[in-house]
């Protein structure tokens, strides 16, 4: 049986601002503090733990979260409210721009951090 992700560490420069960002993007509950993280829980039991880093360089990472299509409306409904930059692709170069890409729809913004997050409706079709 494979694996399954149960957490991963996320770096940030202030762990609740970084976390909070998500959650009120994302429409989710607020981060909850669990040791030295903020902790942000996701529907299919993975967690987020945001760590303060105050190194000279965050390492940005890609996190690509998995939406109904009532769930997409609503967080890009967010994005737009808070006029977040957005593309469609993970190159940045399709600026205010969704994409249609495998049979769903997706597109990309940074967080405060510069990890480039990722919302879509399908999972990639990878046959």
């Amino acid at each position: 049986m494979p694996a399954r992700l149960d957490h991963t560490i996320v770096h940030s420069r202030d762990r609740f601002a970084a976390a909070r960002f998500l959650t009120e993007i994302l429409g989710a509950p607020e981060p909850k503090p669990f040791g030295p993280f903020a902790s942000v829980p996701l529907e299919n039991g993975v967690t987020l733990d945001y760590l303060d880093d105050d190194s000279d360089r965050i390492v940005p990472q890609h996190l690509a979260f998995l939406v109904t299509d009532a769930e997409f409306d609503e967080i890009f409904a967010r994005i737009q409210e808070r006029a977040v930059p957005y593309w469609a692709d993970p190159r940045f170069s399709r600026s205010q721009q969704i994409n249609h890409e495998h049979q769903g729809r997706g597109f990309y913004f940074r967080d405060p951090d510069n990890h480039a997050l990722e919302v879509l409706t399908h999972t990639y079709v990878t046959d």
